[in-house]
């Protein structure tokens, strides 16, 4: 029953605006890299607590709260101290997924939601959309997560939009080097267009599609636009740019020919990612609201 409210609220949502999907499948991504998948960030602030919403990586850039408010509300009504927000988190990442027609795998329920949020460690451990590879690495190696899952997870740009202040300086700061081997001029004319949509001040709010191929799918296109230089962010280029070894650049290439094997590496990353640091027991709660820690 509870899997059904979550996914009833999740088709409306996202039938009224489809860019919900990435929306909340991003939520439960930056909640699981501060403190772990306790639904930290959803609580505002309060009592000299400062939210995880204000931290530089999310303030007026999440979205999807009010879906999960009007979730957890009828979860609530329905069976009451129940069901967890950070369950509707996990939950709801992974319907979001199956419904732009990426996989669907199996949500391990029972987590706590944490009595917290940890501004400083928002701004400290989610990934930046500039980051280098080694950088990138170090993250996901705190959330005890491997260059393996950094690259299935990083198809989840697959869908989704970006503002200009997030892909602004790679746009604009292309190397000498790029420009003369880009024979086909595949990533010269990728870049004319997102400088159009993203000049060098200004507009920093101006959207563009994360995979410009298929935006509203699921897919594995992210990984055949990165092999060929059009990854929207320097985050997700970095792959294969900064990749010496090649380890990363066979993974990318395997998910670029595979749609399968990514769609089954990415639900075994989602499902490891989703257990990372959980509260169980007395270590956390169920909250009313998911805004608040219960009084």
């Amino acid at each position: 029953m509870a899997e059904q409210i979550v996914r009833y609220n999740l088709q409306f949502a996202v039938l009224k605006n489809p860019r919900m999907a990435a929306s909340l499948l991003r939520l439960h991504f930056h909640d699981c890299f501060v403190m772990g998948c306790d639904a930290s960030i959803l609580l505002d602030s309060h009592e000299g607590m400062i939210s995880e919403k204000q931290a530089g990586p999310n303030v007026n850039s999440l979205r999807g709260f009010e879906v999960i408010d009007r979730i957890k509300y009828q979860l609530e009504a329905a069976c009451p101290l129940t069901v967890s927000c950070a369950d509707i988190l996990a939950i709801a990442a992974r319907d979001a997924v199956a419904m732009r027609g990426g996989p669907c795998w199996e949500v391990y329920l029972g987590r706590k939601d944490s009595l917290k949020a940890s501004f400083d460690g928002a701004n400290q451990f989610i990934p930046a959309p500039n980051s280098s590879l080694e950088t990138l690495i170090s993250n996901f190696k705190q959330q005890g997560l491997d260059i393996g899952d950094l690259v299935a997870l990083s198809g989840s740009h697959t869908m989704g939009k970006a503002k200009c202040s997030s892909f602004r300086q790679q746009i604009h700061d292309a190397s000498a080097e790029e420009e003369q081997y880009d024979k086909y001029e595949r990533y010269t004319t990728f870049r004319r267009i997102l400088r159009s949509i993203c000049p060098r001040s200004g507009k920093d709010n101006r959207l563009a599609p994360l995979d410009f191929q298929t935006p509203a799918r699921f897919d594995n296109n992210y990984f055949i636009n990165i092999l060929e230089g059009r990854g929207l962010l320097g985050s997700d280029n970095v792959l294969v740019k900064e990749d010496h070894e090649g380890e990363i650049r066979r993974q990318v290439w395997a998910y670029a020919s595979n749609q399968e094997l990514f769609f089954a590496s990415f639900a075994n990353s989602m499902l490891r990612m989703g257990n990372t640091n959980v509260l169980y027991g007395n270590e956390g709660e169920i909250r009313r609201n998911c805004r608040f820690v219960n009084t």
